[in-house]
């Protein structure tokens, strides 16, 4: 992609300059996601999010178009809302990042419960499997899910570093494929 410069403007993308340029960055990505990280001192504004960008350059370096990342608290409420939102809102991937342990205030999985159609028991085994392979206890403490609502696959991830790097390994593969057939059945 080019990368226009002017002193004015360190460093603007250029915009597509005909339909074929649209289409083309259209096909090189792999769909649309959004991240919600919960949290409830990032949530505040007590605490920088370090878990949205790392996911945010995971997603982009796969393929994907990050529309945002949103951050609520560890209320089943909040994260049932901020998951439909995005269900709603047409996103192929929701990635919750927090909130999978085995704590009081633990409730991302109980939330993301409600909001799917059903679960995907495969890539959440995958991705306790792979995290346990890694040496990541926290992996296999979780009790995250991933499912589909609608056409949007639904994922909870833990939330330190190593587990989301491993995550993120594990299901963007796996995810591709889930939005590659739910893209056959659309068409």
């Amino acid at each position: 992609m080019d990368i226009a410069h002017n002193s004015a403007h360190p460093a603007r993308l250029q915009q597509p300059r005909t339909t074929v340029d649209v289409m083309e960055m259209e096909d090189l990505r792999i769909g649309r996601a959004l991240v919600v990280i919960v949290d409830d001192r990032v949530s505040h504004g007590d605490s920088p999010d370090a878990a949205g960008p790392l996911v945010t350059e995971l997603l982009v370096e796969a393929g994907y178009a990050v529309d945002g990342v949103v951050s609520v608290s560890a209320d089943e409420v909040e994260i049932r809302n901020a998951l439909n939102t995005a269900v709603i809102g047409g996103v192929d991937l929701v990635i919750s990042v927090g909130g999978t342990g085995v704590m009081p205030r633990d409730v991302t999985p109980d939330a993301t419960a409600d909001v799917l159609d059903h679960e995907i028991r495969g890539i959440t085994e995958a991705l306790r499997a792979s995290g346990l392979a890694s040496g990541n206890v926290e992996a296999g403490l979780s009790r995250g899910l991933v499912g589909v609502s609608g056409s949007t696959l639904v994922a909870n991830l833990a939330s330190s570093r190593a587990a989301i790097r491993d995550g993120m390994a594990t299901l963007l593969p796996l995810a591709a494929h889930v939005i590659q057939e739910f893209s056959r059945v659309e068409e």
